[in-house]
């Protein structure tokens, strides 16, 4: 990788085509560019494309210099992974180097305001400034790669978006993106659930109060029981962190998060605002934040994150006596849970965009409904719908209760099935439901063991 960043490095490019960093030396037929650009027109990279249903994305895939989080996991079923193929190692050192290309030799239509190093030159970027990147690839039209840099001594961060028609990789755009003083304004809707908003507010207190410090948390309660105690909570957290950018909204009336979600979003009354709709069972992490700022743009970007679920602990941690913090639980493994593709209630919007498109629709009844009416009124739009994937952002397990009510139809095979999906991994699952063969098996063969002794 070295050498070939040496080698980039030392060639600019060639500016009168317009297209930016090739990966060749040899010109390009007029008529091959001008298809080539037409397959970035085509693409759906400066406006969201109308889908008819959330069925019709095209999510992206992220990835690291070590690992790719992805949702096609392939024969490996392993939701995070290093690249085992080498067509796709190579892809994705191919286009961090053409990322750096791009930074460390910029044309004249990009933005140059960098800031200067510690002796006031100019700083070159390397492979160890790759923060994280995002791809997926329109199979009639090419892969578009979204990358993020940021050294270690400065604040802004550079974004850098590729875009390979079939051919040689195009720079898209190369701009700064400058998150310092973008607040976030968490919005949690809540009914009773006390020790769950306790442990979610120790995960608060440690990213958004000591770490990121450019947080606004908006608590929207339902009810009365258990409100004085998520007062106190609250306060607690005050005094101890000193502690008082959030705001506490009490409605007497039955849960409905919909409900919860529009009316937090309106209660802030300090004009524009991004917004990260959070339910207390989510554990997240600064950097999730930082992507958050990243991915969302008024007007222009929408961020929907897949959430990573993890399984019940006790059945994950079996043979352990008591399943680890809860810190120790958050890994990408498939035996420790799995990407929630079918999840749309974790995301990150400007209020304006939710304002503009009319936020919650309460006339959508069912568990999760508003959520994907939401979604989908994103996707009929003309804003880009960010789908992928994220490493800090966690769903902790919980008990789900299958209400008395259902039909006979619904119990079994939607929420006993859901649950089931929620509970462990398939073979963990098939480990409880042959439970018994196995004791049988270990009573046989200790038995045996015995008879040999004794004989």
């Amino acid at each position: 990788m070295n050498e070939k960043m040496r080698a980039l490095q030392e060639r600019k490019n060639v500016g009168s085509n317009g297209i930016g960093y090739q990966g060749h030396k040899e010109q390009v037929p007029s008529d091959l560019l001008e298809f080539l650009h037409s397959q970035i027109d085509k693409a759906e990279i400066s406006i969201g494309a109308k889908l008819p249903s959330e069925y019709g994305v095209i999510p992206f895939e992220s990835f690291t210099l070590m690992k790719v989080f992805q949702l096609e996991m392939g024969l490996t079923r392993h939701p995070e992974e290093k690249p085992v193929r080498k067509d796709k190692r190579d892809e994705l050192v191919e286009v961090i180097e053409a990322g750096l290309e791009v930074i460390n030799n910029p044309d004249e239509d990009d933005e140059q305001e960098d800031e200067d190093g510690p002796l006031g030159e100019k700083p070159i970027f390397n492979e160890n400034d790759f923060i994280e990147g995002y791809y997926r690839t329109e199979r009639d039209k090419g892969t578009q790669y979204e990358l993020f840099f940021k050294k270690a001594d400065l604040m802004e961060y550079r974004h850098v978006t590729l875009f390979r028609p079939f051919g040689p990789l195009m720079k898209v755009k190369s701009e700064m993106i400058d998150i310092t003083r973008s607040l976030i304004n968490i919005i949690v809707p809540l009914a009773e659930r006390t020790e769950a908003f306790v442990q979610f507010m120790q995960n608060f207190r440690d990213v958004c109060i000591y770490q990121d410090k450019r947080i606004h948390l908006t608590v929207v309660y339902f009810g009365k029981e258990g409100l004085s105690k998520v007062k106190s909570i609250l306060e607690s957290v005050t005094s101890e962190s000193n502690f008082h950018n959030y705001t506490l909204v009490s409605l007497n009336e039955e849960f409905n998060r919909g409900r919860g979600l529009n009316v937090g979003a309106r209660a802030w009354d300090k004009g524009e605002v991004l917004m990260f709709f959070c339910d207390v069972d989510i554990y997240f992490s600064a950097e999730f934040l930082n992507s958050c700022r990243l991915n969302a743009e008024p007007g222009k970007k929408v961020f929907y994150p897949v959430v990573f679920s993890l399984y019940n602990p006790a059945i994950v941690y079996a043979s352990q006596n008591v399943p680890p913090p809860v810190e120790q639980q958050l890994v990408h493994k498939k035996d420790s849970g799995f990407w929630r593709d079918f999840g749309f209630g974790m995301t990150c919007q400007y209020r304006s965009d939710f304002l503009t498109i009319g936020g919650f629709d309460m006339e959508v009844k069912g568990w999760g409904g508003e959520d994907v009416h939401l979604y989908r009124k994103y996707l009929h739009g003309d804003l880009i719908v960010i789908r992928t994937p994220v490493p800090g952002l966690f769903h902790l397990w919980h008990e789900k209760h299958c209400a008395d009510e259902l039909t006979p139809e619904q119990y079994p095979r939607m929420c006993i099935q859901s649950k089931a999906m929620n509970e462990a991994s398939h073979s963990h699952m098939g480990m409880l439901v042959f439970r018994e063969e196995i004791e049988t098996h270990l009573h046989k063969q200790a038995y045996r063991t015995n008879s040999e002794v004794v004989g």
